[in-house]
């Protein structure tokens, strides 16, 4: 639906300075009806690509591409957009319900429509009891419902979110989770920022990762974390005493009270391994390859490109 092709991003801070590279000539594609996360460290480049992405500020090089169905001119695309920023800015003297009877109205959406919307969506994130409140009343939960709600009132077929989760208890980030896979399954396109690895992985099929402004990884969460899987395994083993046989093994873990041990085996030794344990009368209670999440090898890539181990 939406490709960004061989975009760059220079900014220039001072007259005298080298211009700043925010982006280096990057390349992906947003595909139609997924949950794309969009990963990286502050500074990244995230919130660059999102504001080239919406036209706030236009690329030094490259263009982003939007597909037809998305419409055929910049106003229709735009319509098809739902957008909810880091930083937003609420109209602190107006109630919940002004604000989002303001901003949908700024999409061109009838009364009858913005009523029955109000309603529908007020209630699915709980916050109907407090549209009649002024804004500067709200929490910072409130706020994040409020925002998210002018974001998709006018059904839009691509919804746009930097960070939507920050400042959230767990709680409300269970909550906003949710509604993402909802709207997903409702055929909408979800592209959302976080640094925050684990919301990624629990709800995205698909990752975008930047790391200084350049291109680290996109595509499937599945495939990456195949990729690096780990070949050992840990097995959790009952026995009398510490396995003392031949094959080489480490202890990473042990309960001598209930003569339980768990230890990292490698691949090619796991069936010898267990097979020993057996010889000598011990019990194999868990076996499980180690898989790494995705933060780690995330972790793994930022090391690597800093020069770290």
């Amino acid at each position: 639906m939406i490709s960004f092709q061989n975009v760059s991003k220079k900014f220039k801070t001072d007259f005298w300075a080298t211009p700043f590279l925010a982006l280096d000539d990057i390349s992906f594609e947003l595909p139609q009806n997924k949950i794309i996360g969009f990963l990286g460290a502050n500074g990244a480049g995230k919130t660059t690509s999102l504001k080239i992405l919406l036209g706030y500020i236009m690329p030094t090089a490259g263009k982003v591409h939007f597909s037809e169905s998305l419409g055929q001119n910049r106003k229709e695309i735009m319509s098809n957009l739902g957008y909810f920023p880091e930083r937003p800015y609420f109209y602190p003297h107006l109630t919940g319900r002004e604000f989002i009877s303001f901003m949908s109205e700024l999409h061109g959406m009838s009364d009858k429509n913005i009523k029955k919307e109000t309603i529908r969506l007020s209630e699915r994130f709980k916050i109907d009891h407090a549209l009649d409140r002024k804004i500067h009343n709200y929490s910072k939960g409130m706020l994040q419902r409020l925002g998210f709600i002018t974001a998709i009132i006018h059904n839009p077929k691509i919804i746009i979110l930097d960070e939507p989760l920050s400042g959230l208890d767990p709680i409300g980030r269970k909550e906003f989770k949710d509604v993402i896979v909802e709207l997903n399954r409702n055929g909408k396109t979800v592209f959302f920022s976080s640094h925050i690895v684990p919301d990624m992985e629990e709800i995205c099929q698909t990752v975008i990762y930047l790391e200084k402004g350049k291109l680290v990884y996109q595509g499937p969460i599945d495939k990456i974390i195949r990729e690096n899987i780990r070949p050992d395994f840990t097995i959790a083993v009952h026995m009398h005493q510490e396995y003392s046989g031949n094959v080489p093994v480490k202890l990473v873990l042990k309960n001598i009270e209930e003569k339980n041990y768990f230890y990292n085996v490698k691949a090619e030794d796991k069936e010898m391994f267990i097979q020993d344990v057996l010889n000598k009368e011990g019990t194999i209670f868990n076996l499980q390859q180690n898989k790494p999440s995705l933060e780690d090898i995330f972790y793994k890539i930022r090391n690597v490109d800093n020069g770290t181990t």
